[in-house]
């Protein structure tokens, strides 16, 4: 049978990496990931027993497209919590994971051939979402004076239909504080764009805490997941929050698209929201694990890195080192034993160049690994 054009996505190379550290470790190897962002913490406790309790006293059928009503009304309190935002629950729509949100955005947001600005380097599945919808993704190239996100001048006279940012982003863990945020928000109202932003990442930084969208306009959609800060990747949890008005139209992709969230992961995820003592241990690891790179990978030859001011991802220009990442991380998993992610899933044109390192693993995991890093680099 033939296959559709939209269909021709790339593919998400460091699920590939992934897939190279599992057959290592088949073999026998012990490798230290520092190419995936997930946590190395489970799902809070509270989460798991609220869960277990559920199992023992309910069907767990659907719920309403949109989600539970208790746990779309415990996320509206988390920005009055976080940001001191009053937020009609009826906004928060529930969804399966932030990925599943980026489908149901973009399909309400934009049609067949719309232009959307995303900005690089960048989440590389923004990139092939938009193309499986055949929409068009346009990078704008970052620059490092800029911190490695998008200002208004990358897009001024593009003609997108919508801007997409992330802060803290995927890969480089650098924020845009509030000028910066609302800088782009008015640009990309100013040429009738629809502005999402992605604030998967929320919750993990160290420094200054992370402007939400929603502080600065109701004009837009954010998106979010409890992947990252609560530790739950795999349950496929997430949320979005969109105007009044727009409601209705997501409520009726979401029944038709995906029925509802999954029952038992809404279920876990209202618990997480009360688990705050152990979600902020963690941080304390990240905390932690981030001092450990910023002093690590300089001294491992790593120099020209990012400041990382949230997330648990450092990216670094290693144009000094090769031109051809993939082949570098492939080269550090076959004799260093650490799994790291090449950037041209972030970034297409200047990929090459570039490494994300994460330090969402254990403290123990991170010191090993800067370790075979730096020997690595010393026998290179």
């Amino acid at each position: 049978m033939r296959n559709s054009t939209r269909s021709q996505v790339d593919p998400f190379i460091v699920m590939d990496v992934m897939e190279a550290a599992r057959k290592a470790e088949d073999s026998g190897r012990r490798i230290i990931h520092m190419e995936v962002g997930q946590p190395g913490t489970g799902a809070p406790k509270g989460a798991v027993d609220a869960l277990a309790g559920a199992l023992r006293e309910d069907s767990l059928g659907y719920t309403v497209a949109l989600g539970l009503p208790a746990l779309r009304r415990r996320i509206a309190q988390l920005y009055a919590d976080w940001y001191s935002v009053d937020l009609n629950p009826e906004r928060v729509v529930v969804t399966s994971g932030s990925s599943g949100a980026f489908i149901l955005a973009f399909t309400a947001l934009f049609d067949t051939g719309d232009r959307v600005g995303i900005g690089a380097p960048g989440y590389p599945s923004y990139r092939q979402i938009l193309r499986s919808l055949d929409l068009v993704p346009v990078d704008l190239p970052a620059a490092p004076e800029n911190r490695l996100q998008p200002v208004p001048e990358d897009f001024a006279g593009l003609d997108l239909a919508g801007l997409m940012v992330a802060s803290p982003a995927n890969p480089s863990g650098t924020m845009l504080d509030r000028a910066a945020m609302g800088g782009l928000i008015k640009a990309a109202q100013a040429q009738g764009a629809s502005f999402i932003s992605d604030e998967i990442y929320h919750g993990l930084e160290y420094e200054a805490k992370a402007v939400s969208a929603l502080e600065l306009t109701d004009e837009c959609y954010v998106i979010n997941s409890f992947s990252k800060y609560f530790s739950m990747t795999g349950w496929r949890v997430g949320w979005m929050v969109v105007p009044e008005d727009h409601v209705r139209v997501i409520e009726r992709l979401a029944q038709n698209l995906f029925i509802c969230p999954p029952h038992a992961s809404q279920v876990a995820a209202l618990a997480a929201m009360e688990c705050t003592k152990e979600l902020e241990a963690n941080i304390e690891i990240y905390r932690n694990n981030r001092a450990l790179m910023l002093e690590g990978l300089p001294k491992a030859g790593f120099t020209n890195i990012a400041p990382p001011d949230g997330a648990f991802y450092v990216y670094a220009d290693v144009s000094d080192l090769t031109d051809d990442s993939r082949a570098f991380a492939a080269e550090i998993l076959d004799k260093a034993g650490v799994a790291v992610t090449p950037g041209l899933d972030f970034d297409p044109a200047r990929g090459h160049g570039t490494l994300r390192f994460s330090y969402a693993r254990s403290t123990s995991d991170i010191k090993e690994g800067l370790a075979r890093l730096a020997d690595f680099m010393a026998r290179r």
